[in-house]
């Protein structure tokens, strides 16, 4: 993580959150695109997770898609969860995934704990942090 530096995401819809605020919780930074199959497989598990107090998940649409198109098709591949407008990874120093679907884990603490490819279940998930 890039320690002391405010890092500000935004969001599909064009409003910014700052990292900071997902201190303390798990969160799942998931890269997707319309056009794999497994990453629509794994979106109602995802959904669900983001339901949890201590998880947060944030969709990177893998394409580049923005703005309303991205909304639009968020909305049409039924993700609940909030979308980034833009690839996370340059801040962080993470590399970008090459194969899809593709889930960082990062802790409570900020720290990116684990990098997992292909489709994650809730249990997958719970596992991976330990509850």
């Amino acid at each position: 993580m890039t320690g002391c530096s405010k890092v500000e995401l935004e969001q599909a819809d064009g409003t910014l959150k700052n990292w900071d605020s997902f201190r303390g919780q798990w969160v799942l930074v998931n890269y997707w695109a319309e056009w794999c199959k497994p990453c629509l497989e794994e979106i109602p598990e995802l959904n669900q997770l983001d339901k949890a107090p201590d998880i947060s998940v944030l969709g990177v649409n893998f394409d580049g898609i923005e703005g309303e198109t991205l909304q639009d098709l968020g909305e049409r591949m039924g993700i609940e969860y909030t979308m980034l407008a833009k690839d996370p990874a340059p801040e962080f120093g993470w590399n970008v995934p090459v194969a899809l679907p593709a889930t960082f884990v990062v802790g409570p603490g900020g720290e990116l704990i684990e990098t997992r490819f292909g489709p994650q279940t809730e249990d997958d998930i719970r596992t991976v942090i330990g509850n």
